[in-house]
């Protein structure tokens, strides 16, 4: 699946002289924490998010006053930059300008990646520069849980699901020899040894995704070690 399979075209949007106040009311009435920031010629400019928005004077959650020292501490660019967030009136002057986006063709575990490493919640899918869409972690949800939806008329033989099971194990360090798995009647049945929990669980995870698996039996173990005398 890509961007283009899951993204929202139906996006939100503000425009750089848009008011702080009109922006904060859009983000409560449509339920959503960040929009995109267009300009006249519908390129994005910048990204507005609940976090432009948190420290603010109206509310009284400005930044405290810092002592002398604190404020000789951080740099002036800093300090007019928290200045800023909390007083300015206009969307352009607190929203992100950096934008991290997305190509239509951005497969999942890309966009996932993207949103990992840079700590945001959406990302803008831009083609030829322009937005054509975004993609939230929800979006992402929404594409888990489709594709988590089992078959009912999903069947395979034992011998199918075997294979499937031992496909998702190849080159993984952790496994078990290929021996130690049967599958009898739709049940896979894992046997050998592990070093620790977390390979047993990735083991039986493994069986997880395959069609027509009907259940799964652990019978394995530590390793037994003997005292030497």
């Amino acid at each position: 699946m890509q961007a283009s399979d899951i993204m929202t075209t139906d996006v939100v949007s503000v425009r750089p002289d848009t008011s702080v106040f009109e922006a904060a009311t859009l983000l409560a009435e449509q339920h959503i924490s960040g929009v995109p920031v267009i300009d006249d010629h519908g390129n994005v400019v910048g990204i507005l998010t609940e976090g432009d928005l948190l420290h603010r004077v109206e509310m009284g959650t400005g930044k405290p006053q810092r002592s002398w020292l604190g404020e000789f501490l951080h740099s002036t660019r800093k300090l007019a930059g928290e200045y800023l967030k909390e007083h300015a009136v206009r969307v352009a002057d607190i929203m992100t300008e950096n934008v991290v986006s997305v190509a239509p063709s951005a497969d999942l575990s890309e966009i996932a990646d993207v949103l990992e490493r840079h700590h945001i919640k959406r990302v803008p899918v831009l083609e030829n520069g322009k937005l054509v869409g975004i993609v939230s972690r929800s979006n992402l949800i929404r594409a888990l849980a489709d594709a988590l939806r089992p078959d009912p008329q999903a069947a395979a033989s034992d011998e199918a699901i075997r294979h499937g099971v031992l496909d998702a194990l190849q080159g993984r360090r952790w496994a078990m020899s290929t021996e130690n798995v049967v599958v009898k009647d739709g049940v896979v049945h894992f046997w050998g040894t592990v070093s620790s929990e977390e390979e047993r669980k990735a083991i039986l995870v493994s069986a997880d995704h395959v069609a027509g698996v009907k259940g799964v039996e652990d019978h394995l173990g530590y390793p037994v070690v003997f005292a030497q005398m």
